[in-house]
């Protein structure tokens, strides 16, 4: 089975079961993160949770999330979950590393793509080039890594 999705070598697109196995481990490292924020800002408020519905408080979630994706995507090309699952984002055209703003958008539309049954994530089956509305929005593509 040289070509089959489960086989692919660097450079080809990542089945739909390999995104979601590494979205589930980001979703982990996600979840750490706003326990850490969720536990300082308890602190700082003398001992007291902060309402779920905070605007204030949802909106620096949301930012620190972007900027765990944000900077993984930028440094490495890999988030804790992409490292484990041996997938790399990069540039479409290019194959370099995702600009700030490629980022933004990635992120952006990432969030919009759960949103109707993930079809956004599902899109990637039908694709012909297996990628995703995260992935065309962004200019970006997901390849495997071959193992080292």
């Amino acid at each position: 089975m040289p070509n089959s999705p489960d086989t692919d070598l660097q450079g080809n697109p990542v089945a739909l079961w390999r995104r979601l196995a590494a979205m589930l481990y980001d979703t982990l490292a996600v979840i750490g993160i706003c326990f850490v924020v969720g536990g300082i800002a308890v602190g700082l408020n003398h001992g007291v949770a902060v309402p779920a519905n905070h605007p204030g408080f949802s909106a620096l979630l949301l930012l620190l999330n972007y900027l765990y994706f944000a900077f993984c995507w930028r440094r490495s090309g890999q988030t804790l979950g992409m490292k484990s699952w041996r997938i790399r984002v990069e540039d479409a055209e290019t194959g370099a590393r995702l600009s700030w703003s490629q980022t933004l958008v990635r992120f952006s539309v990432g969030i919009a793509a759960w949103l109707p049954a993930g079809m956004g994530f599902w899109w990637s089956v039908f694709d012909a080039e297996r990628r995703s509305w995260t992935d065309r929005a962004s200019h970006s593509r997901l390849v495997r890594v071959p193992k080292t």
